[in-house]
């Protein structure tokens, strides 16, 4: 059965408006955390002297794992046409939103700006805003394409895995659509960003994307219980009635 969004009961609605909140904000703002690069040798202490390898990641790993469960979240609730609109809003916002600090970075500044911050070791503010903020075009076009393959791939593998296992096995179609799907992203954003934009040997850009989606997966198995846990207080929250309804719905949507 299918309803329009008019005919939507208030705990559906207030539902879609919360998930739809968290995924678009931590989506963008894991575009702009992401150009800081952090070492993971350093956070767990590990000695980086000698032969140990070392692990360097985006920051925007801080909260890509959000994104991960508010996507699975949204598919099962809502069905997977949701979560793509959802996706192709958020690359809007991020294109909208590097549009208008791109403008920003133009704009002139004010005369006392540029050497406001020297006394804390910032030489020059506009060079550093310029820097943080203006990320490379082929790094922004290699995120955008990245995330929405990856969306894509994620729903898809999702409500496949769900159709075959029923409602059982939520850690199943969570984990094992994000480990797929995170497989393509790490692979694809630095492809584009890095080896197109960046002559990097191919070599180097697989063993970073290999890295990173090792991390990845941690992340994904660390947020196995999250998703259990909000999974359940949304259960608890819709009511048994509402929310097999929704999750029936959700399944029926076509491709």
């Amino acid at each position: 059965m299918k309803t329009s969004v008019d005919s939507w009961p208030l705990p559906k609605i207030r539902l879609f408006l919360i998930l739809g909140f968290v995924f678009l904000t931590n989506a963008l703002l894991a575009e702009f955390i992401g150009v800081k690069i952090f070492s993971l040798n350093s956070l767990l202490g590990i000695d980086n002297q000698g032969n140990t390898l070392e692990f360097n990641l985006t920051a925007g790993v801080l909260l890509w794992p959000v994104v991960f469960v508010m996507t699975d979240l949204i598919n099962e609730y809502y069905g997977h046409k949701v979560v793509l609109i959802f996706s192709a809003l958020s690359a809007l916002c991020i294109l909208y939103a590097f549009g208008m600090v791109y403008g920003s970075i133009a704009l002139p500044p004010a005369e006392f700006w540029p050497g406001s911050m020297q006394g804390r070791g910032v030489e020059n503010m506009q060079t550093a805003y310029g820097a943080v903020f203006g990320q490379g075009l082929w790094i922004i076009a290699g995120s955008i394409t990245a995330f929405l393959v990856g969306q894509m791939v994620d729903v898809w593998v999702f409500q496949r895995i769900k159709r075959l296992t029923g409602e059982g096995k939520l850690w199943l179609r969570a984990t094992g659509s994000t480990m797929i799907s995170q497989g393509i992203d790490s692979v694809v954003v630095l492809y584009i960003a890095f080896y197109l934009g960046a002559d990097w040997p191919l070599q180097r850009v697989l063993q970073i994307a290999l890295l990173n989606y090792a991390f990845k997966w941690v992340a994904a198995m660390a947020m196995t219980p999250l998703i259990y846990l909000v999974h359940q207080r949304i259960e608890r929250y819709l009511g048994p009635e509402l929310s097999e309804q929704m999750r029936q719905e959700a399944l029926l949507v076509k491709n």
